[in-house]
C-alpha cells in the first residue's frame, strides 16, 4: 500500500510552497483545500473513485489542481493531447471507456454523449472522505502512445509506476530544500505529469508555465528562481539563444537541465555548458512513468552524447547480449515499467520475460554507459547499410543557418532508400552549401539525396519531433 500521495504531503510539510506562477503561489495546505473543492464538486457530478475520467485542458493552475483532486479521488484520469483532433480523440475515449469528460472547451465535444464536466464549474458540495490509502498496482493515470499498427495505445500509469519513477530520479539527481522545479512541458505528457508526482513524494514547489517561454525560462534562470527544469532539444536550444544574446548566465542556484525526448546535439551541450548550464541527459517513455536511464552531471562532457547508465531501481540491456558497442533494440525492467495496456490492446502484455521492448535501437559502451541512435522504425536501410536519421539530425544542427532539421528514408529505385532532410533556417543558405557540409562530417552513403527547405517541422506537444510526418510530406511531394 501506499499513502494518498497529497493527504500526506499536507500532513508532512503543510505550509511548504507547492506551485507558483508569475501571478500565484499555493502552499500544499492551500492547494489541499482547492483540491478538496473541486473533488467534491466532481463528487456531486456523479464522479467516484476508481472511475475513468478524462481530462482535456491546458496546462494552467485550473488544470493542476483538477489533477490533484483527481489524485485525491483516486480516480483513474485519461489525460488528452489537446493537438489531436475530434476524430482522433473519440477513438480515445471508446477505446478507454470513460464516464466523464473534464474540459475547458465544451465546443470541442459537441455532440458527444459522454457527459461533460466544466473545468471551472466548481459547485458548492458536501464534505465528502478520501481513502487515506492507494493500492501500489492501482491505476493512476492513462496516456495514449503512438504504436506501428497505426492505433494509440492506452497505456496505464500505476501509483507504483510513478512513485517507483519518482525515488529512482532523485538517487541519481538528489534534493535540496531550495528545489524548484520549472514546468513548461504540457500536463497531459508524462514529463509534464512527472513533475507534478515528484512534487508530491518530494514536497517541492512547481513553477508552472501554461506554454513554454524561452525568455521567460532564460531570465528565471538567471535570477535563480528555479533550480530544475525539464526540456526537449528545441525547447534547449531556445533558451540558448535567449541566453547567448543577452550575454546571460545561469545563476549558481540552478542545478541542472534534464533533456530527453530524443538526440540532443552535442554542439547544444557544449553552448550550454558555456552558459554555465549543466545539462544531462536522459531516456524514458511513456511505459516508463518518464525516466529509465540518466547521465549522471559529472559524466555530461565525459560522456557527451549518451544517456547515461540505468537508474537505481531500473535494469536495461540491448539485444540479448549487452556486447559493448553492439548496436540492438533497446529492452528495459523496472518497478517503473507499466504493467499494461486498456481497451484494444487489453490482452497485449508489453512485457517479454519480464523486458519491455522499447522499439529503440541504441548500444553500450566499455563502461555501460547507453546511447541512443534512433527509433527501429525510422532507421534508413540505404544498399545494405544502416542509417540513423538522429545522427544526421545531429551533423545539420550543427551548421550556423540551420535552426533545426528532420530527416527520414524515401524511396530510391538503387538504393532502396536513401535519406531526406527537411530544414528550418534562419538565414539563407543553398542546397549545395548544406551537402558540401555534411561531407565534411558523414560517410558518403549518409548525406541526404533531397533537401527541403521549409518554415517549420512537424512536433507533437512535448516537440518530439514527428518522422512519420516528414514521411507523408515526402511521399506528398512525390505525387504533386
Amino acid at each position: 500500500m501506499l499513502p494518498n500521495f497529497l493527504m500526506k504531503r499536507v500532513q508532512l510539510t503543510p505550509d511548504r510552497k507547492a506551485l507558483q506562477t508569475s501571478t500565484v503561489t499555493y502552499t500544499f495546505r492551500e492547494m489541499m483545500q482547492e483540491a478538496d473543492l473541486r473533488a467534491r464538486s466532481l463528487y456531486a457530478q456523479g464522479v467516484k473513485s476508481h472511475m475513468r475520467v478524462a481530462l482535456r485542458a491546458p496546462s494552467t493552475v485550473d488544470t493542476y489542481l483538477m489533477i490533484q483532486a483527481c489524485l485525491l479521488l483516486q480516480v483513474e484520469l485519461v489525460l488528452l493531447n489537446r493537438r489531436l483532433t475530434r476524430e482522433e480523440i473519440d477513438y480515445q475515449l471508446a477505446d478507454a471507456e470513460v464516464s466523464r469528460i473534464i474540459t475547458d472547451d465544451f465546443s470541442f465535444f459537441e455532440g458527444c454523449a459522454i457527459p461533460l464536466i466544466s473545468l471551472d464549474d466548481i459547485r458548492e458540495a458536501p464534505a465528502i472522505s478520501y481513502s487515506t490509502q492507494i493500492e501500489r498496482d492501482a491505476t493512476a493515470s492513462i496516456m495514449y502512445t503512438s504504436g506501428t499498427t497505426g492505433f494509440p495505445k492506452g497505456v496505464r500509469q500505476t501509483y507504483g509506476n510513478h512513485t517507483a519513477n519518482a525515488m529512482a530520479s532523485i538517487t541519481n539527481l538528489g534534493f535540496l530544500p531550495t528545489d524548484c522545479w520549472l514546468c513548461a512541458m504540457p500536463l497531459f505528457h508524462i514529463s509534464g505529469l512527472s513533475i507534478v508526482m515528484r512534487s508530491l513524494l518530494y514536497g517541492m514547489p512547481v513553477y508552472l508555465m501554461e506554454k513554454f517561454d524561452a525568455l521567460k525560462s532564460a531570465q528565471l534562470i538567471q535570477e535563480g528562481k528555479v533550480t530544475i527544469m525539464s526540456v526537449v532539444a528545441p525547447t534547449l536550444r531556445a533558451i540558448i539563444e535567449e541566453m547567448e544574446q543577452r550575454e546571460w548566465q545561469a545563476s549558481p542556484k540552478f542545478r541542472l537541465m534534464l533533456a530527453g525526448g530524443g538526440v540532443i546535439p552535442e554542439s547544444y551541450i557544449e553552448r550550454a555548458n558555456a552558459l554555465h548550464l549543466p545539462i544531462v541527459q536522459t531516456y524514458g517513455m511513456t511505459e516508463t512513468s518518464s525516466q529509465t536511464a540518466t547521465l549522471s552531471s559529472e559524466d555530461s562532457l565525459r560522456k557527451l552524447g549518451s544517456v547515461g547508465k540505468p537508474l537505481f531501481f531500473n535494469d536495461l540491456k540491448v539485444g540479448a547480449s549487452n556486447t559493448p558497442y553492439e548496436h540492438g533494440e533497446i529492452y528495459v525492467r523496472g518497478p517503473h515499467v507499466t504493467p499494461g495496456y486498456i481497451g484494444k490492446f487489453a490482452d497485449n502484455s508489453p512485457l517479454q520475460d519480464g523486458w519491455l521492448a522499447t522499439g529503440d535501437l541504441g548500444y553500450f559502451d566499455e563502461e555501460g554507459y547507453l546511447y541512443i541512435l534512433d527509433r527501429r522504425k525510422d532507421l534508413i536501410i540505404s544498399g545494405g547499410e544502416n542509417i540513423y536519421p538522429a545522427e544526421i539530425e545531429k551533423v545539420l544542427a550543427r551548421h550556423e543557418a540551420i535552426v533545426e532539421a528532420g530527416v527520414c528514408g524515401v524511396p530510391d529505385e538503387q538504393w532502396g532508400e536513401v535519406p531526406a532532410a527537411y530544414i528550418v533556417c534562419d538565414s539563407e543558405v543553398r542546397e549545395e552549401e548544406i551537402i558540401q557540409f555534411c561531407a565534411q562530417h558523414l560517410a558518403r552513403y549518409k548525406i541526404p539525396k533531397h533537401i527541403y527547405f521549409c518554415e517549420t517541422l512537424p512536433r507533437n506537444a512535448s516537440n518530439k519531433l514527428l518522422r512519420r510526418e516528414l514521411r507523408a510530406w515526402n511521399y506528398s511531394k512525390s505525387n504533386m
